[in-house]
């Protein structure tokens, strides 16, 4: 052979050891050899890497040995080698170490003996790294053993369904909800128990979802459980795809939602119930504010016929607090027929009022009355003081309020009575107080303004007007309170808000 073929025949022979090397670099195989006449153990270059050794490192082979994990990797290596060495047995095992670095990784060991007359040489073999791989591995086992716990223990029904609709796994929680035993669901598809009016939307939304046009879909849906009953549920799906893209199958969580369902109807059903009440009732009030205008007109044309025709009387004191009752009773009824018509009280249907005039006619209102008790009634609200509310309302509150401040007077002194103001950021806070028997609130407090409760052995004591003030004050977006003290008197707070700019 000449000298320039053996060069090119060396140069190629290099090329191959380096493409070999890169190679095993590559795929992180390294190599390994025990020779046991000399009793010696010779790693390659990835085979010590994996170790995280530095290169050159040679160990014995009971350091060998050692850096496989404690236990079942340990004794596994053990036997299989020495089956090598006695038996002449090939071995490929995927195993842990634990490297120089304290490191814990996942290898396959390869094996190979080498048998001359009946006696072993040699062993030598391949080292890999496949932590990444076993480790992705293991991973994916977890989540599946994760998911099938959930998927097994889930309180809400949970299901994986095929493209063509078949039950393909349901856990427990489904079949309680359904009424079927596991194997007659799984002969059944999801159309066969959907209700009809409810499969066309979920057909069209899982083709949606196989198209990709969508990832995931959501609807409320009717089921037939076996005993024939309808069942609503929530129903959620999820598509699941392969690497390629291909769909496999669906993720169905399924909710029960009947009692909600009920509920709702029963709701809906209370509410028409409602909606009829309040119909009857805005009639009843349309009917009455009627009537009472009808015949607060009657009054006042009776006062003007006297007034023109009977002179006389006019001159008589009680005549013009007549005439300022039944102006007051006129306007009274105009508020209530404004406040009938109105279905729905909110903040948006409040307006202006003047809480000094409005005070003034309540007070004209009962004038008789309270000059026969003596009365001394003192407005002290500024003038211009408006909050915002419904007229009648409040016309209505400060009539209970002065009124029962009169009915329920202390027998020892004339009663005084004084309203007045101050206005706290957002909010006016309107103070009606009274010197008269006072409410026992440790006894009462909790039921003051129920409906039909009375505090006092008063004749007239219906038990009404303190719980239609507090009704009247909440609607009006408002609040109140009380503070009493036996035998001083009592002092009502009514918070509403201010007038808008």
């Amino acid at each position: 052979m000449k000298v320039s073929q053996k060069n090119d025949l060396k140069e190629l022979l290099k090329r191959e050891d380096i493409i070999i090397e890169y190679l095993q670099e590559a795929a992180k195989i390294g190599t390994w050899e025990y020779d046991t006449i000399n009793q010696k153990v010779t790693w390659g270059q990835i085979t010590t890497k994996i170790h995280e050794r530095p290169l050159g490192y040679q160990p014995t082979l009971e350091e060998g040995i050692l850096y496989y994990r404690e236990g079942l990797s340990r004794d596994t290596i053990t036997r299989v080698f020495n089956n090598a060495l006695e038996n002449d047995e090939e071995f490929d095992e995927e195993l842990e170490i634990v490297t120089a670095k304290n490191n814990i990784r996942w290898i396959r060991t390869i094996g190979v003996p080498v048998f001359k007359n009946n006696k072993c040489v040699k062993v030598y073999g391949l080292f890999q790294d496949i932590h990444e791989k076993n480790k992705a591995v293991e991973e994916k086992l977890i989540k599946q053993q994760q998911f099938k716990s959930t998927f097994d223990h889930s309180a809400i029904g949970m299901a994986l369904v095929g493209i063509d609709g078949s039950w393909l796994q349901v856990n427990n929680s489904l079949l309680k909800m359904l009424g079927y035993t596991r194997k007659e669901l799984l002969q059944m598809t999801f159309q066969d128990i959907t209700h009809p009016h409810d499969l066309n939307k979920d057909v069209r939304l899982l083709s949606s979802t196989i198209k990709g046009e969508r990832a995931t879909y959501q609807m409320e849906k009717r089921y037939f459980h076996k005993d024939g009953s309808i069942i609503w549920a929530l129903l959620s799906v999820s598509l699941v795809r392969n690497e390629d893209g291909k769909p496999l199958h669906f993720i169905s969580q399924i909710v029960n939602i009947s009692e909600v369902k009920e509920a709702e109807k029963n709701m809906n059903k209370l509410l028409e119930i409602s909606q009829d009440q309040n119909t009857r009732l805005l009639n009843f009030a349309n009917i009455v504010s009627h009537n009472l205008r009808s015949h607060g007109g009657n009054l006042k044309m009776l006062l003007d016929i006297i007034e023109t025709d009977k002179p006389e009387l006019v001159r008589d004191e009680m005549f013009p607090m007549l005439q300022s009752a039944v102006k007051n009773l006129n306007e009274t009824i105009g508020h209530l027929n404004d406040a009938a018509l109105l279905k729905i009280k909110t903040i948006e249907s409040l307006e202006p009022v003047n809480v000094y005039t409005t005070v003034n006619k309540e007070i004209s209102s009962i004038n008789a009355w309270a000059h026969k008790a003596n009365a001394i009634i003192t407005n002290t609200i500024k003038k211009d003081l408006h909050v915002m509310g419904v007229p009648a309302y409040i016309d209505s509150l400060f009539f209970n309020l002065l009124s029962n401040a009169i009915k329920y007077r202390h027998p020892d002194r004339d009663p005084i009575i004084t309203i007045s103001s101050k206005v706290k950021k957002k909010e006016v806070e309107i103070c009606v107080e009274d010197n008269g028997l006072g409410i026992d609130l440790e006894l009462h407090g909790d039921r003051l303004f129920g409906m039909y409760k009375t505090f006092h052995k008063h004749k007239d004591a219906k038990g009404i007007g303190l719980y239609i003030t507090k009704n009247q004050v909440e609607a009006m977006n408002g609040t109140i309170k009380v503070e009493s003290a036996v035998g001083k008197g009592t002092k009502f707070l009514i918070y509403l808000s201010c007038e808008k700019n």
